[in-house]
């Protein structure tokens, strides 16, 4: 029997929280320095749907008594914004989708996603010294932060979280030198040479999932996955190493994430090739030094995930 999809909601929900609760406390790796949030502001932008047998007949019969206005959700986010304690944005999703189904008993089931604006201290000079400001701040454009997750009831009706996956989107690296990709097939449709050396540029969106969804809200944070965290990882591994693909760097990346953070369940990549074409090999006037241009679409990407599995094989060849 063929599953029907029936739900509604609100996007671009943006939400920005002054002076939450700080982020502290979490495990520190050897990969980055990052120790925190300050939470100074707590900016987010939020996609909710709802959805219930309840809601058929709005749109069967245009009958909008059990209705919830989706100009009614945004009020309902931003309203318990100021009521939320916690300190990470995976935790307020939570709460928020658990006071959706306390509000509407009518609600079988609540989707929340985020992605967090990474507000950054501006450098201000003082009598002291150039130093972080407390009042202004700037926004970051790439590598936000991200979650998913969706929220049903128990069989006592209560909220429960069914499904939660937390990324960062957006990471985009190039290295200049230091990776290759040679060895593929070639037959009558080949035209691509093979490189020992090039630049490689990549787009990166990385996704993980916790053994226990509870660790990611932050109430532990010695357990809280930053994505900071995962972020830095990701360059530390693609500037360690010598790759001959794409697909061997975001696999070396996950192994060494799964290896921080044995609290993940898996970690997932969707990677674009975004690799410049090479106008001029050389130039007189620099050593090393050639000129590039961004490349003509299509691109090429890869999707994979990294499994427990994976990293208990790796342990087992070392």
């Amino acid at each position: 029997m063929t599953e029907r999809t029936m739900l509604y909601g609100k996007g671009d929900v943006f939400v920005y929280r002054t002076y939450a609760t700080p982020l502290t406390g979490i495990a520190m790796i050897p990969e980055s320095d990052f120790k925190g949030r300050s939470n100074t502001i707590l900016g987010m932008d939020i996609q909710v749907s709802l959805a219930g047998e309840a809601f058929f007949t709005s749109f069967t019969e245009g009958d909008n008594s059990k209705v919830v206005a989706t100009d009614s959700m945004k009020n309902f986010i931003l309203h318990h914004a100021g009521e939320y304690t916690g300190s990470t944005m995976e935790g307020f999703l939570a709460y928020v989708s658990a006071q959706f189904l306390k509000k509407y008993d009518h609600i079988s089931s609540v989707d929340m996603s985020g992605k967090q604006f990474p507000f950054e201290a501006a450098m201000v000079g003082s009598d002291a010294g150039v130093q972080e400001s407390e009042t202004v701040f700037r926004e970051g454009v790439l590598e936000k932060p991200g979650v998913t997750l969706s929220t049903g009831r128990s069989e006592s009706g209560e909220a429960k979280l069914n499904a939660l996956e937390c990324s960062v989107h957006d990471l985009h690296l190039i290295k200049v030198k230091g990776s290759s990709f040679a060895g593929f097939i070639r037959d009558e449709y080949t035209k691509l040479p093979e490189t020992k050396d090039r630049p490689l540029f990549i787009y990166l969106n990385i996704s993980w999932t916790y053994k226990n969804m509870d660790d990611a809200f932050g109430d532990q944070p010695e357990l809280y996955v930053a994505a900071e965290q995962v972020k830095h990882i990701a360059q530390t591994l693609f500037h360690q190493e010598a790759s001959p693909s794409i697909q061997k760097l975001i696999y070396d990346i996950g192994i060494r994430v799964m290896q921080r953070f044995p609290q993940l369940e898996t970690v997932s990549f969707e990677s674009n090739n975004r690799t410049w074409e090479t106008i001029r090999d050389e130039i007189p006037a620099s050593k090393e030094g050639k000129v590039f241009t961004d490349p003509r679409p299509p691109y090429g990407f890869q999707k994979f995930t990294v499994l427990q599995e994976d990293v208990r094989r790796e342990e087992g060849r070392s």
